[in-house]
Protein backbone atom coordinates (compact mmCIF):
# COMPACT_ATOMS: atom_id res chain seq x y z
CA UNK A 1 0.00 0.00 0.00
CA UNK A 2 2.86 2.37 0.75
CA UNK A 3 4.34 1.92 -2.74
CA UNK A 4 0.96 2.63 -4.32
CA UNK A 5 0.51 5.69 -2.11
CA UNK A 6 3.88 7.01 -3.24
CA UNK A 7 3.16 6.41 -6.91
CA UNK A 8 0.00 8.52 -6.92
CA UNK A 9 1.71 11.84 -6.01
CA UNK A 10 4.42 11.10 -8.55
CA UNK A 11 1.86 10.45 -11.26
CA UNK A 12 0.07 13.68 -10.37
CA UNK A 13 3.33 15.62 -10.46
CA UNK A 14 4.15 14.19 -13.88
CA UNK A 15 0.66 15.09 -15.12
CA UNK A 16 1.04 18.66 -13.79
CA UNK A 17 4.43 19.05 -15.47
CA UNK A 18 3.03 17.78 -18.76
CA UNK A 19 0.10 20.16 -18.50
CA UNK A 20 2.38 23.12 -17.80
CA UNK A 21 4.65 22.12 -20.66
CA UNK A 22 1.75 21.93 -23.09
CA UNK A 23 0.36 25.26 -21.89
CA UNK A 24 3.77 26.88 -22.30
CA UNK A 25 4.16 25.42 -25.77
CA UNK A 26 0.69 26.67 -26.71
CA UNK A 27 1.54 30.19 -25.57
CA UNK A 28 4.89 30.16 -27.40
CA UNK A 29 3.33 28.96 -30.64
CA UNK A 30 0.58 31.57 -30.32
CA UNK A 31 3.17 34.30 -29.78
CA UNK A 32 5.16 33.07 -32.80
CA UNK A 33 2.05 33.12 -35.01
CA UNK A 34 1.19 36.61 -33.73
CA UNK A 35 4.68 37.83 -34.59
CA UNK A 36 4.52 36.16 -38.00
CA UNK A 37 1.21 37.89 -38.76
CA UNK A 38 2.44 41.32 -37.70
CA UNK A 39 5.84 40.85 -39.37
CA UNK A 40 4.23 39.79 -42.65
CA UNK A 41 1.88 42.76 -42.47
CA UNK A 42 4.66 45.25 -41.71
CA UNK A 43 7.01 43.96 -44.43
CA UNK A 44 4.39 43.83 -47.19
CA UNK A 45 3.11 47.33 -46.40
CA UNK A 46 6.63 48.74 -46.12
CA UNK A 47 7.79 47.29 -49.44
CA UNK A 48 4.40 47.82 -51.17
CA UNK A 49 4.33 44.21 -52.36
CA UNK A 50 1.11 43.10 -54.03
CA UNK A 51 1.56 39.32 -54.19
CA UNK A 52 -0.41 37.26 -53.26
CA UNK A 53 -2.66 40.17 -52.26
CA UNK A 54 -2.39 43.82 -51.34
CA UNK A 55 -1.94 44.17 -47.58
CA UNK A 56 -3.97 47.01 -46.08
CA UNK A 57 -5.68 47.75 -42.77
CA UNK A 58 -8.87 46.38 -44.32
CA UNK A 59 -7.46 43.20 -45.84
CA UNK A 60 -5.17 42.38 -42.90
CA UNK A 61 -5.81 44.43 -39.75
CA UNK A 62 -3.68 44.32 -36.63
CA UNK A 63 -4.44 41.33 -34.41
CA UNK A 64 -4.76 43.53 -31.35
CA UNK A 65 -7.47 45.60 -33.09
CA UNK A 66 -9.38 42.40 -33.88
CA UNK A 67 -9.37 41.27 -30.25
CA UNK A 68 -10.06 44.81 -29.07
CA UNK A 69 -13.16 44.88 -31.28
CA UNK A 70 -14.62 42.05 -29.22
CA UNK A 71 -14.87 44.39 -26.22
CA UNK A 72 -16.17 47.39 -28.13
CA UNK A 73 -19.89 48.14 -28.56
CA UNK A 74 -21.35 46.26 -31.50
CA UNK A 75 -23.21 49.29 -32.86
CA UNK A 76 -21.60 52.45 -34.22
CA UNK A 77 -21.53 55.38 -31.86
CA UNK A 78 -20.51 53.39 -28.79
CA UNK A 79 -24.01 52.20 -27.90
CA UNK A 80 -25.47 48.77 -27.42
CA UNK A 81 -23.98 45.57 -25.97
CA UNK A 82 -20.39 44.54 -26.49
CA UNK A 83 -19.58 42.56 -29.60
CA UNK A 84 -18.31 39.61 -27.59
CA UNK A 85 -21.68 39.35 -25.82
CA UNK A 86 -23.54 39.14 -29.14
CA UNK A 87 -21.08 36.67 -30.63
CA UNK A 88 -21.13 34.53 -27.47
CA UNK A 89 -24.90 34.05 -27.68
CA UNK A 90 -24.61 33.40 -31.43
CA UNK A 91 -21.91 30.81 -30.74
CA UNK A 92 -24.16 29.06 -28.22
CA UNK A 93 -26.93 28.83 -30.83
CA UNK A 94 -24.55 27.46 -33.46
CA UNK A 95 -23.08 25.08 -30.87
CA UNK A 96 -26.56 23.64 -30.30
CA UNK A 97 -26.96 22.95 -34.00
CA UNK A 98 -23.43 21.56 -34.37
CA UNK A 99 -23.73 19.33 -31.28
CA UNK A 100 -27.01 17.84 -32.48
CA UNK A 101 -25.58 17.27 -35.95
CA UNK A 102 -22.35 15.84 -34.54
CA UNK A 103 -24.22 13.37 -32.35
CA UNK A 104 -26.53 12.34 -35.19
CA UNK A 105 -23.71 11.98 -37.70
CA UNK A 106 -21.49 10.07 -35.26
CA UNK A 107 -24.22 7.54 -34.45
CA UNK A 108 -25.20 7.07 -38.10
CA UNK A 109 -21.56 6.85 -39.18
CA UNK A 110 -20.73 4.27 -36.53
CA UNK A 111 -23.81 2.17 -37.32
CA UNK A 112 -23.14 2.33 -41.05
CA UNK A 113 -19.49 1.47 -40.51
CA UNK A 114 -20.39 -1.59 -38.43
CA UNK A 115 -22.88 -2.71 -41.08
CA UNK A 116 -20.48 -2.31 -43.99
CA UNK A 117 -17.60 -3.90 -42.07
CA UNK A 118 -19.72 -6.98 -41.30
CA UNK A 119 -21.15 -7.47 -44.78
CA UNK A 120 -18.41 -7.21 -47.39
CA UNK A 121 -20.94 -7.32 -50.24
CA UNK A 122 -22.68 -4.19 -48.91
CA UNK A 123 -19.30 -2.53 -48.41
CA UNK A 124 -18.29 -3.08 -52.04
CA UNK A 125 -21.69 -1.87 -53.24
CA UNK A 126 -22.41 1.11 -50.97
CA UNK A 127 -19.00 2.47 -50.04
CA UNK A 128 -18.40 4.12 -53.44
CA UNK A 129 -21.72 5.93 -53.07
CA UNK A 130 -20.81 7.03 -49.56
CA UNK A 131 -17.60 8.50 -50.95
CA UNK A 132 -19.48 10.12 -53.85
CA UNK A 133 -21.85 11.82 -51.41
CA UNK A 134 -18.97 13.88 -50.06
CA UNK A 135 -17.96 15.19 -53.48
CA UNK A 136 -21.11 17.33 -53.73
CA UNK A 137 -20.40 20.85 -52.37
CA UNK A 138 -22.13 21.52 -49.07
CA UNK A 139 -23.39 24.89 -50.37
CA UNK A 140 -25.43 22.93 -52.93
CA UNK A 141 -26.79 20.41 -50.42
CA UNK A 142 -27.69 22.93 -47.72
CA UNK A 143 -30.57 24.74 -49.51
CA UNK A 144 -32.06 21.41 -50.62
CA UNK A 145 -32.03 20.02 -47.07
CA UNK A 146 -33.67 23.17 -45.72
CA UNK A 147 -36.43 23.11 -48.36
CA UNK A 148 -37.07 19.37 -47.90
CA UNK A 149 -36.98 19.10 -44.12
CA UNK A 150 -38.34 22.36 -42.73
CA UNK A 151 -42.02 21.65 -43.57
CA UNK A 152 -41.76 18.17 -42.02
CA UNK A 153 -40.09 19.16 -38.76
CA UNK A 154 -41.97 20.06 -35.56
CA UNK A 155 -42.31 23.75 -34.79
CA UNK A 156 -39.51 23.75 -32.23
CA UNK A 157 -37.06 22.08 -34.63
CA UNK A 158 -37.76 24.02 -37.79
CA UNK A 159 -34.79 25.79 -39.36
CA UNK A 160 -32.17 24.78 -36.79
CA UNK A 161 -33.15 21.09 -37.06
CA UNK A 162 -32.41 21.18 -40.78
CA UNK A 163 -29.08 22.86 -40.01
CA UNK A 164 -28.25 20.01 -37.61
CA UNK A 165 -28.87 17.53 -40.43
CA UNK A 166 -26.45 19.48 -42.63
CA UNK A 167 -23.83 19.28 -39.87
CA UNK A 168 -24.49 15.54 -39.61
CA UNK A 169 -23.88 15.24 -43.34
CA UNK A 170 -20.30 16.42 -42.86
CA UNK A 171 -19.85 14.31 -39.73
CA UNK A 172 -20.89 10.80 -40.72
CA UNK A 173 -18.36 10.21 -43.52
CA UNK A 174 -15.09 10.27 -41.51
CA UNK A 175 -16.71 8.19 -38.78
CA UNK A 176 -17.95 5.60 -41.28
CA UNK A 177 -14.60 5.16 -43.01
CA UNK A 178 -12.60 5.05 -39.75
CA UNK A 179 -15.05 2.62 -38.15
CA UNK A 180 -14.66 0.20 -41.06
CA UNK A 181 -10.88 0.50 -40.89
CA UNK A 182 -10.83 0.12 -37.12
CA UNK A 183 -13.11 -2.91 -36.99
CA UNK A 184 -10.88 -4.67 -39.51
CA UNK A 185 -7.77 -3.91 -37.41
CA UNK A 186 -8.62 -6.43 -34.67
CA UNK A 187 -5.92 -9.00 -33.93
CA UNK A 188 -6.56 -12.11 -35.99
CA UNK A 189 -5.24 -14.38 -33.25
CA UNK A 190 -7.67 -12.89 -30.73
CA UNK A 191 -10.43 -13.22 -33.30
CA UNK A 192 -9.66 -16.91 -33.87
CA UNK A 193 -9.48 -17.47 -30.10
CA UNK A 194 -12.94 -15.98 -29.53
CA UNK A 195 -14.36 -18.06 -32.36
CA UNK A 196 -12.81 -21.18 -30.86
CA UNK A 197 -14.85 -20.44 -27.73
CA UNK A 198 -17.99 -20.25 -29.90
CA UNK A 199 -18.44 -16.48 -29.43
CA UNK A 200 -21.12 -15.07 -31.70
CA UNK A 201 -20.63 -12.10 -34.00
CA UNK A 202 -22.31 -9.69 -31.60
CA UNK A 203 -19.98 -10.59 -28.72
CA UNK A 204 -16.94 -10.44 -31.00
CA UNK A 205 -18.03 -6.98 -32.17
CA UNK A 206 -18.34 -5.43 -28.70
CA UNK A 207 -15.62 -7.37 -26.89
CA UNK A 208 -12.91 -7.30 -29.55
CA UNK A 209 -13.59 -5.26 -32.69
CA UNK A 210 -14.98 -2.08 -31.12
CA UNK A 211 -12.17 -1.73 -28.50
CA UNK A 212 -9.63 -2.22 -31.29
CA UNK A 213 -11.39 0.42 -33.39
CA UNK A 214 -11.54 3.10 -30.66
CA UNK A 215 -8.33 4.94 -31.73
CA UNK A 216 -9.59 5.07 -35.32
CA UNK A 217 -13.06 6.20 -34.28
CA UNK A 218 -11.81 8.98 -32.04
CA UNK A 219 -9.43 10.19 -34.75
CA UNK A 220 -12.47 10.54 -37.02
CA UNK A 221 -14.53 12.19 -34.28
CA UNK A 222 -11.86 14.90 -33.88
CA UNK A 223 -12.17 15.70 -37.57
CA UNK A 224 -15.96 15.50 -37.49
CA UNK A 225 -16.21 17.75 -34.43
CA UNK A 226 -14.74 20.72 -36.27
CA UNK A 227 -16.55 19.78 -39.49
CA UNK A 228 -19.89 19.86 -37.67
CA UNK A 229 -19.26 23.49 -36.69
CA UNK A 230 -18.46 24.36 -40.31
CA UNK A 231 -21.58 22.53 -41.49
CA UNK A 232 -23.76 24.36 -38.97
CA UNK A 233 -22.44 27.77 -39.99
CA UNK A 234 -22.88 27.03 -43.69
CA UNK A 235 -26.33 25.56 -43.07
CA UNK A 236 -27.48 28.76 -41.39
CA UNK A 237 -26.99 30.76 -44.58
CA UNK A 238 -29.84 29.31 -46.72
CA UNK A 239 -32.00 28.96 -43.60
CA UNK A 240 -31.89 32.73 -43.04
CA UNK A 241 -31.08 32.09 -39.37
CA UNK A 242 -29.87 35.31 -37.74
CA UNK A 243 -29.29 33.89 -34.26
CA UNK A 244 -26.13 31.93 -35.13
CA UNK A 245 -22.62 32.72 -36.27
CA UNK A 246 -23.63 32.29 -39.90
CA UNK A 247 -26.03 35.22 -39.61
CA UNK A 248 -23.36 37.32 -37.92
CA UNK A 249 -20.89 36.53 -40.70
CA UNK A 250 -23.39 37.74 -43.32
CA UNK A 251 -24.14 40.81 -41.23
CA UNK A 252 -20.54 41.92 -40.73
CA UNK A 253 -19.47 41.01 -44.25
CA UNK A 254 -21.76 43.82 -45.46
CA UNK A 255 -19.71 46.32 -43.45
CA UNK A 256 -16.32 44.79 -44.15
CA UNK A 257 -14.96 47.71 -46.14
CA UNK A 258 -15.64 50.21 -43.35
CA UNK A 259 -15.39 47.91 -40.29
CA UNK A 260 -13.32 44.80 -41.09
CA UNK A 261 -12.64 43.92 -37.46
CA UNK A 262 -16.24 42.82 -36.90
CA UNK A 263 -15.96 40.03 -39.46
CA UNK A 264 -12.50 39.03 -38.25
CA UNK A 265 -13.74 38.90 -34.66
CA UNK A 266 -16.64 36.67 -35.74
CA UNK A 267 -14.17 34.34 -37.41
CA UNK A 268 -12.12 34.21 -34.20
CA UNK A 269 -15.19 33.15 -32.20
CA UNK A 270 -16.09 30.54 -34.83
CA UNK A 271 -12.56 29.14 -34.67
CA UNK A 272 -12.76 29.08 -30.88
CA UNK A 273 -16.03 27.11 -31.08
CA UNK A 274 -14.39 24.54 -33.35
CA UNK A 275 -11.44 24.23 -30.96
CA UNK A 276 -13.84 23.74 -28.04
CA UNK A 277 -15.57 20.88 -29.86
CA UNK A 278 -12.19 19.31 -30.62
CA UNK A 279 -11.10 19.55 -26.97
CA UNK A 280 -14.32 17.92 -25.76
CA UNK A 281 -13.70 14.94 -28.05
CA UNK A 282 -10.06 14.83 -26.96
CA UNK A 283 -11.10 14.69 -23.31
CA UNK A 284 -13.63 11.95 -24.06
CA UNK A 285 -10.93 9.99 -25.86
CA UNK A 286 -8.61 10.16 -22.86
CA UNK A 287 -11.36 8.98 -20.54
CA UNK A 288 -12.66 6.17 -22.75
CA UNK A 289 -9.41 4.82 -24.18
CA UNK A 290 -7.70 4.97 -20.78
CA UNK A 291 -10.46 2.79 -19.33
CA UNK A 292 -10.31 0.30 -22.20
CA UNK A 293 -9.54 -3.24 -20.97
CA UNK A 294 -6.13 -3.38 -22.65
CA UNK A 295 -5.04 -0.23 -20.78
CA UNK A 296 -6.17 -1.38 -17.35
CA UNK A 297 -3.63 -4.16 -17.05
Amino acid sequence: MSAIALERPRARAVAVRRGLGRATLFVLVGAALWGLWEGYRWLWMRESWTWPFVVTDTAMPHLHTIFQALWDPARPGGVGPRLISILFHSALFTAKEAAAGFALGAVLGFALGCLLAHFRVLQRGFLPWVVASQTVPIVVIAPMVVVWLNPKLPTGLQDWGAVAVIAAYLTFFPVTISTIRGLHSADRRALELMRSYAANDWRILWKLRVPAALPYIFAALKISATASVVGAIIGELPSSIQDGLGGQIINYSQYYTIQPTGLWATNVIAAGLGIAFFLVVLLAEKLVVRRAPENLV
